[in-house]
């Protein structure tokens, strides 16, 4: 079966009025919507919802248009995901440097590594599936923030420490649409659709007869 073509753009948005149970911050959306072509998903985003200012550590959800640059998959666990974005079996001495003022700041690290980072390599299966969406990578600023991911959403739906979570079963389909040249835009909430006025036309009076 031929794989579907790449779509150029995604959308994704926080859900109005949707937020997670026992959020830090009231009426912040926690949960998303990623709409890629035709297909509408229901996801995660960061515990601090989304930014157009996103600091390491802050646990948003940074605005704007991401790439899906590549990625990997645990080979131990699932099949290789059919996308057009690159991608690698994951190892168990991955890592993400997150140490602000260090020269591999938001960068792929093997471990065992001296300064701050992630493991990749998890006991649950948030990173079966991870996509390193490009955030703050060419340029790169210390504590712009890193590790912005589209990973595998947690079983109870909650949110993120500032990536794009989407469920299980959905993943497989979302990644069918993504290319390396996908733009993801993440953008606070949907652009609200217009409803064109109708215009009602004039009934035509009849001539009395005299």
């Amino acid at each position: 079966m031929q794989r579907p073509a790449a779509l150029p753009l995604i959308r994704v948005f926080a859900t109005p009025g949707v937020s997670w149970p026992g959020a830090p911050l009231r009426g912040t959306s926690l949960r998303g919507r990623i709409v890629a072509g035709n297909v509408s998903i229901a996801g995660a985003l960061g515990k601090g919802g989304i930014t157009h200012g996103k600091r390491e550590g802050d646990g948003a959800t940074p605005a704007g248009a991401h790439r899906p640059v590549h990625g990997y998959y645990r080979a131990d666990r699932i099949r290789k995901p059919a996308t057009a974005v690159p991608l690698a079996p994951l190892r168990a001495d991955d890592g993400w440097c997150d140490a602000t003022g260090h020269s591999r700041y938001n960068r792929h690290v093997t471990l065992p590594f001296p300064a701050r980072h992630e493991t990749m390599w998890r006991d649950d299966h948030l990173y079966d599936i991870v996509i390193d969406l490009g955030w703050n990578a060419r340029p790169r600023a210390q504590r712009r923030g890193s590790a912005i991911f589209l990973h595998l959403a947690r079983e109870d739906g909650g949110p993120t420490e500032g990536c794009i979570a989407v469920p299980r079963d959905k993943a497989r389909r979302l990644l069918a649409l993504l290319g390396p040249r996908t733009r993801s835009v993440v953008a606070g909430k949907p652009k609200p659709v217009r409803k064109r006025k109708s215009v009602r036309k004039p009934v035509p009076v009849k001539p009395r007869r005299r």
